[in-house]
């Protein structure tokens, strides 16, 4: 997000914080959110007038409570009623805030029953089954298909071995209009770490990591970032050897194929 999304996303994320911490449904809230950003996001003419950074904030406050006063919660209206009023860079920025916030929504829920590491962990490894089969990746990511027979496949794999939550957020990812379904997961990984004020690392090796291994790993990662590291290991056969670390924007890439790839280049160059 550009600077003016970057400062609306921050002044309406205290809005949805009190809400929060009040005592709120907050699976409620969180569908709720997500019916408003789904009705924003499928009208152009709606999205444009709510993001128009030309109009003033009243205006935009009133169009929220015509449309949707009384037919989501006081909460819901008051968060939705703060992002439409703020100053977007661009219109998309402003209803993909309401989709976070609605996924956050889900996420504190999970997190107030003691399960948000369990989703965090049953997202991820269901992106990686999605994305190693490939007919299930594309039954999926069909945009072709409809939404009610993807959230059935979801439903079918997970159903009741998987925290109600997790079921929910793949059912979103697997449904989305406009983004891919690996993106949209990682898109709520990244907020499930960022509720346990954690980074997550994604390591990749040939082989499985021992119990010791996986513990003096996550331990040297998380005393170089000075603050608490998730790994999720990954097995990749092509690797050869050795390991690759994805942390946020940074990737160590210690692999014999990296090395093996850097040989050729030079060889050819």
């Amino acid at each position: 997000m550009q600077g003016a999304s970057r400062s609306a996303l921050a002044e309406s994320r205290e809005v949805l914080s009190r809400a929060l911490e009040q005592g709120t449904d907050r699976s409620q809230l969180g569908e709720e959110l997500l019916r408003v950003a789904g009705v924003i996001g499928g009208n152009a003419v709606l999205r444009r007038s709510l993001a128009d950074p030309s109009r003033e904030a009243q205006p935009k406050v009133d169009l929220i409570n015509r449309l949707f006063a009384g037919r989501v919660s006081d909460e819901a209206l008051h968060v939705a009623s703060t992002v439409a009023s703020r100053r977007w860079a661009a219109e998309g920025d402003l209803t993909a805030t309401l989709e976070s916030f609605g996924v956050e929504s889900i996420l504190a829920h999970a997190e107030a029953a003691g399960r948000l590491s369990q989703v965090e962990d049953e997202l991820f490894r269901f992106g990686r089954i999605v994305d190693g089969t490939g007919e299930l990746r594309s039954a999926l990511t069909d945009r072709r298909a409809p939404a009610a027979a993807k959230a059935r496949v979801v439903k079918s794999l997970l159903g009741d071995r998987s925290a109600p939550e997790t079921v929910r957020l793949a059912e979103l990812a697997a449904t989305h209009r406009s983004t891919r379904f690996d993106h949209a997961v990682e898109g709520y990984l990244t907020i499930a770490a960022r509720r346990q004020e954690q980074l997550t690392a994604t390591v990749t090796t040939a082989v499985p990591l021992t119990a010791q291994q996986f513990e003096r790993l996550t331990a040297a990662l998380g005393a170089h970032y000075d603050r608490a590291v998730r790994v999720n290991a990954v097995v990749d056969p092509q690797v050869v050897g050795g390991i690759r670390v994805d942390i946020g924007d940074e990737v160590i890439d210690g692999t014999i194929l990296s090395r093996l790839d850097e040989a050729r280049r030079r060889m050819t160059s």
